[in-house]
């Protein structure tokens, strides 16, 4: 695993990935192992699309077979958004890391990730 040095970057590319949320583990955004590269998180924005039940989401950066929860089960009032990531933070996904949704119930949230991949 050789991540660039992000300070001397030769290519530097804006991405978006979109996710309907289920009630299991969904990668929205996978660095895979020896890719060379680091993604930089830049917003996750979560919507509830149903409208009349809350559901939760758990956002979660998945390494080395270990879950480390980024927010746990917050809920989401029906027709809102939820944004448990945005500029303020710096994120990184390194080699093998994946950032992950899960929802409380299928097909009532979905997911879009700002992000940029950096080598």
């Amino acid at each position: 695993m050789t991540a660039p040095n992000i300070v001397y970057t030769q290519t530097l590319q804006g991405k978006l990935a979109l996710s309907a949320v289920i009630t299991s583990p969904t990668a929205l955004v996978e660095n895979p192992n020896s890719s060379n590269k680091v993604l930089k998180i830049n917003c996750v924005i979560v919507s509830n699309i149903d409208s009349s039940n809350s559901t939760s989401v758990t956002v979660d950066i998945y390494r080395s077979g270990v879950a480390y929860n980024i927010v746990s089960g917050v809920s989401i009032t029906p027709n809102t958004s939820f944004t448990p990531i945005d500029k303020s933070l710096t994120l990184y996904l390194l080699e093998g890391d994946t950032l992950r949704v899960t929802g409380s119930a299928n097909d009532r949230l979905q997911a879009v990730c700002s992000y940029e991949e950096i080598s």
